[in-house]
C-alpha cells in the first residue's frame, strides 16, 4: 500500500469505529470534499476518469479543482438473474470479465451469463459513440490516474476499472469514492495504489441511502459534462508556445 493512502485509510477506521454516517447534500458536495482530500495532486496534471453515469459530474469538479483533465472510464456491472441490482461481476470495454464474489452463490446458469456479457458489451459500446463520439481516449501511461464514483456497493465495476486502466501501465491509480461498505472497500485497496473513501459505514444497503438528493445523472448530463473537457497536457503546453 503507497504510504501516501494512509491519512484516507485513516480517516475511513475512525468512521467504523465511532460507527458514524455521513450523508451527501448531494454528488456535487461529495466531490468538493473528495478534491480537497485529493489536492495534493494539484499541478500533476493528473487524468480524472469518472465511472458513468452518476459519477462523471463528480469526476469534473474534481479535474477543475486539481487542474487535472477529465475522461470516463466504462465498466458494466453483470446483473444477477432476478436480481439486478446484485452485481455478480463486471466486465470493460475490451471485453474482459471480472468474475465477483457473488457469481458463483447465485448459481448463475451459463447461458444467462454469456447473454448478459453480450448485453453489457453492446451498452458499453453504445456509450462510447455517445460520451466521445471519435475522440481517442485519453492515455493513462505514466499518468497519475484518479478514478471517481459516487459509491460501490459490491465494488465490481471498480475493480474492473482499476484492472482495465492498470493494463495500460498508469504511474499510479488513485480511486475517490464518496461511501463503501467495509468489505468492497477492502477489495479495492488490495487493486488501487491509494484509496480516498469520504465515509464506510457498518450498516450499508445501497449508495443511494447516504444522498439525501441522489437524481439519475442522464445521457445528455454526461455528454455536457464532457464537453468542458480539457486537452491533454502535451497539448495544453504546446498552445502556450504557439
Amino acid at each position: 500500500m503507497n504510504a501516501n493512502a494512509q491519512p484516507a485509510l485513516t480517516c475511513v477506521a475512525m468512521h467504523l469505529q465511532q460507527r458514524m454516517v455521513m450523508r451527501f447534500r448531494n454528488r456535487e458536495q461529495a466531490a468538493v470534499l473528495l478534491a480537497s482530500q485529493l489536492a495534493e495532486y494539484k499541478g500533476q496534471s493528473p487524468l480524472v476518469l469518472g465511472v458513468p453515469r452518476g459519477a462523471v459530474p463528480m469526476a469534473r469538479t474534481i479535474a477543475a479543482a486539481l487542474d487535472g483533465e477529465l475522461d470516463i472510464v466504462l465498466v458494466r456491472k453483470l446483473r444477477a438473474p432476478f436480481q439486478p441490482e446484485l452485481a455478480i461481476g463486471a466486465i470493460d470495454e475490451s471485453g474482459t470479465v471480472l468474475r465477483g464474489r457473488y457469481l458463483d452463490l447465485a448459481e448463475v446458469p451459463d447461458e444467462y451469463l454469456r447473454e448478459e456479457i453480450r448485453t453489457q458489451s453492446e451498452i458499453l459500446r453504445r456509450r462510447r459513440t455517445l460520451y466521445t463520439g471519435t475522440r481517442p481516449q485519453s492515455n493513462p501511461e505514466n499518468r497519475i490516474v484518479i478514478i471517481v464514483d459516487d459509491g460501490v456497493a459490491t465494488g465490481s465495476s471498480m475493480l474492473a476499472a482499476i484492472r482495465s486502466i492498470r493494463a495500460r501501465h498508469p504511474r499510479k491509480i488513485v480511486v475517490a469514492i464518496g461511501v463503501a461498505p467495509r468489505e468492497s472497500l477492502a477489495e479495492i485497496r488490495r487493486e488501487a495504489d491509494e484509496v480516498v473513501c469520504l465515509s464506510a459505514p457498518v450498516d450499508f444497503y445501497a449508495v443511494g441511502q447516504f444522498f439525501e438528493d441522489f437524481s439519475e445523472v442522464t445521457d445528455e448530463m454526461v455528454v455536457a459534462a464532457l464537453g468542458d473537457t480539457r486537452p491533454p497536457p502535451e497539448e495544453r503546453h504546446a498552445g502556450t508556445h504557439a
